[in-house]
């Protein structure tokens, strides 16, 4: 782990053993007022700003541990905690999910070669609130289907977006996520899920990405992530030793958006 000088403030699973376990039953804290609207703007603006920043230095022969330690770098730069430094014990300050991992892959010293995928998932904790968004990368030229999967990905995301709004049923998120899918010929994954956010790092609801009944009902102010994971292949998944590192069990690729959002009295914002 980086050292995070005492003047930032951490968030409060950092002196709590790692742990910030989905909060409770209650969906309460994540309807946002004015005031702490305005702060989740604040921590959302500065992950959008990180994510850039960490995407310009995806390039051939650059390890995620490099990314890691530049990102890490830039934020403390900026008196903002990582959230993921420490959180359940994650080692690092973003995740890195290469090729067949499908999400919190931790950065190491294996160079990025030409061809690879890369997510780089970022969220930042900032006067009390968290920002969090990822996105896939290409290093260098990538192959025809590659290409394909990370433009479906997205746009895939970003229609779940604009069909979010006061009095829609969150499951219209899994719909749209297993529809995008089937048409493409990819599997969704079914474990991995979007989630509440604001002043705690995860909370409910849970945002699944796949077809269910779920049938709670957004309103203005609601803020969660929406970030599909579709597979190439088979979304059965394996977890390495490490305890975090998700990957497809056949080794075919996945790729991953996320944003995060508020529900605005007409539609969908995204904050990230």
């Amino acid at each position: 782990m980086l050292g995070v000088p005492a003047s930032i403030p951490r968030p409060p699973y950092v002196s709590n053993g790692g742990i910030d376990p989905f909060s409770g039953t209650s969906v309460s804290k994540f309807v946002l007022g004015s005031p702490e609207l305005d702060r989740m703007r604040a921590a959302c603006r500065e992950a959008g700003d990180t994510l850039e920043y960490a995407g310009s230095l995806v390039e051939p022969d650059v390890t995620t541990d490099h990314i890691d330690r530049l990102v890490h770098e830039h934020v403390i730069r900026r008196g903002i905690y990582p959230s993921p430094l420490g959180y359940r014990d994650f080692p690092k300050s973003l995740c890195s999910s290469v090729n067949e991992v499908q999400c919190h892959g931790i950065p190491d010293d294996r160079p990025l070669v030409q061809g690879d995928i890369v997510n780089l998932d970022v969220s930042t904790f900032v006067n009390g609130y968290h920002g969090d968004t990822s996105s896939t990368f290409a290093v260098g030229t990538v192959s025809d289907e590659a290409r394909k999967l990370m433009e479906v990905t997205k746009a895939c995301l970003l229609e779940c977006i604009q069909a979010c709004g006061p009095g829609v049923p969150l499951n219209t998120v899994g719909a749209i996520v297993s529809r995008v899918a089937d048409f493409n010929g990819y599997e969704t994954s079914r474990t991995f899920c979007g989630h509440g956010i604001g002043d705690t790092f995860h909370m409910l609801p849970y945002v699944l990405h796949f077809a269910n009944s779920d049938h709670f009902v957004l309103e203005e102010g609601h803020v969660f992530t929406i970030e599909p994971i579709l597979c190439m292949g088979k979304e059965d998944h394996l977890i390495w030793e490490d305890g975090w590192t998700v990957a497809s069990k056949d080794g075919k690729l996945s790729a991953q958006f996320e944003h995060t959002i508020v529900i605005t009295p007409h539609g969908a914002e995204i904050l990230t």
